[in-house]
């Protein structure tokens, strides 16, 4: 027979991985919301997200790091550069090749959808937390980042 302690503890870790679940969906949830790129897919939000973490790269790379086949990925490509969200250029050592990045424009609309949900973090933690409130917030982000380091 399990040791009684040990089991509580085990339920306790299941109720708080149950109730953090949900309350980060409803928190992603409300940042997506804000987000200026809600008409964008999942695939076309990681192919910016991609070349902005990485910097550029061919649609063969983009696709190897998505898990798509490049045809795929062409398509993805080619609506994100009609909206004007990136470039494309000739690869500086390989002719055959094409690079693409973001546009300025694109980095400019990535940085005010951050910006729009940072303030709006910002003012929901000051209007809704009182300062002891806000410590724990700062204590549980501190614990949030060591469960999802790898």
């Amino acid at each position: 027979m399990g040791d009684p302690q040990h089991t509580d503890e085990a339920a306790s870790a299941l109720a708080l991985a149950s109730e953090m679940r949900v309350v980060i969906g409803r928190l992603n949830r409300r940042l997506r919301e804000l987000a200026h790129s809600s008409d964008l897919t999942a695939s076309q939000k990681s192919v910016l997200l991609h070349l902005e973490r990485e910097g550029s790269a061919s649609i063969t790379a983009l696709a190897k790091a998505d898990g798509v086949r490049p045809q795929s990925m062409g398509a993805t490509v080619s609506s994100l550069q009609a909206a004007g969200l990136i470039a494309s250029a000739p690869h500086p050592t390989d002719g055959r090749q094409t690079v693409l990045s973001l546009t300025a424009n694109c980095r400019k609309l990535m940085k005010a959808g951050r910006a729009a949900r940072e303030d709006w973090l910002c003012r929901a933690i000051s209007s809704k937390l009182t300062a002891k409130e806000q410590v724990k917030l700062a204590q549980g982000i501190a614990l949030l980042k060591r469960l999802s380091e790898e």
